[in-house]
């Protein structure tokens, strides 16, 4: 064991589950627990329980703490909050990285979920030599992380790059943040399910199910199943659309697809290919990769709050 060595502690925040990881520099997971979001009504409890934790271990093992990294819903890297999440219990703007900063005493950032993780590709993944990309994280939701001229766009108030909150359909879908038709509600996992129970009551092919996963599509689909297979062509449509609008107006290098509905493989990619040869202006035809994050077979919410850190201390 390395005395004193130098780590951070890289923080995932859920709704149902947080996870805290320990990294070095060299991007290597030492060490993470899991702690359950929903048990803590106030944030100022789970923020002690977290920090103990932390004090705890880095003594135990002589690690030198430097900094920790957050990744949370909503949030933002100029006030270290998180601002009204949707997916959270905790209301309204909760002052996060400032209480673990009482609690530890160290340095402590945070941002959103995805911008996150548009920092661990470029420090870990697929980005580490791409000035210009966006990472597409395809969850629950759609969030996105844009790298533009070797820089993480955040805007002037922290909450730039907000992808899945572009309206594709007009009075479609209701959205979480209260309005109609943005793109997650359609290119997400949810989107996904979604989309195939209202085809099957489109064909008046079988019941609407609640209980489906993205992963029981996948299954369906790989078995040769008609609907869930236009399910997963319909996703790729809308997810396109949303992705041409995107290249019209940053010209990535690339575009990195991450999260659980990324690893449908072909059953997402192939016609995703179609739907941007059809969508995408010409001249940025045949310079655009669509990647599949590097990052996925790891931890790659844990990488991407530690980069984070990594970022801003070094």
């Amino acid at each position: 064991m390395i005395r004193n060595m130098q780590v951070v502690a890289g923080i995932d925040i859920g709704g149902t589950n947080s996870v805290v990881g320990f990294v070095n520099k060299e991007g290597e997971i030492l060490y993470e627990f899991t702690v359950s979001t929903k048990d803590y009504q106030k944030p100022e409890d789970f923020v002690q329980v977290i920090s103990n934790k932390i004090s705890t271990y880095c003594t135990d093992k002589d690690y030198s703490l430097e900094a920790i990294g957050i990744g949370a819903p909503n949030g933002n890297i100029y006030s270290g909050s998180i601002e009204f999440a949707p997916n959270l219990q905790w209301k309204g703007k909760v002052k996060l990285a400032e209480m673990f900063i009482r609690q530890t005493g160290v340095k402590t950032f945070l941002t959103n979920d995805a911008n996150a993780a548009a920092i661990g590709e470029k420090m870990y993944g697929s980005a580490k030599k791409l000035n210009d990309f966006i990472v597409i994280t395809l969850g629950t939701g759609l969030g996105s992380g844009f790298y533009s001229n070797g820089q993480l766009m955040y805007g002037h108030d922290g909450f730039a790059g907000e992808l899945g909150h572009t309206i594709v359909v007009p009075e479609g879908r209701q959205c979480g943040c209260g309005r109609r038709g943005c793109l997650e509600t359609y290119a997400s996992a949810t989107g996904l399910i979604k989309t195939y129970n209202v085809l099957m009551q489109n064909f008046k092919s079988g019941s609407v199910s609640e209980e489906l996963t993205a992963k029981d599509l996948f299954n369906k689909a790989e078995m040769g199943d008609k609907i869930a297979l236009r399910a997963f062509d319909e996703t790729a449509r809308m997810l396109a659309i949303g992705i041409s609008n995107a290249i019209a107006i940053t010209s990535p290098q690339a575009i990195i697809l991450f999260g659980g509905l990324a690893s449908a493989g072909d059953l997402l990619l192939k016609p995703l290919d179609t739907y941007l040869d059809k969508y995408l202006l010409e001249i940025f035809k045949g310079k655009v990769r669509i990647l599949v994050s590097e990052l996925m077979d790891r931890n790659a919410a844990i990488l991407g709050a530690s980069a984070l850190a990594w970022n801003e201390i070094l």
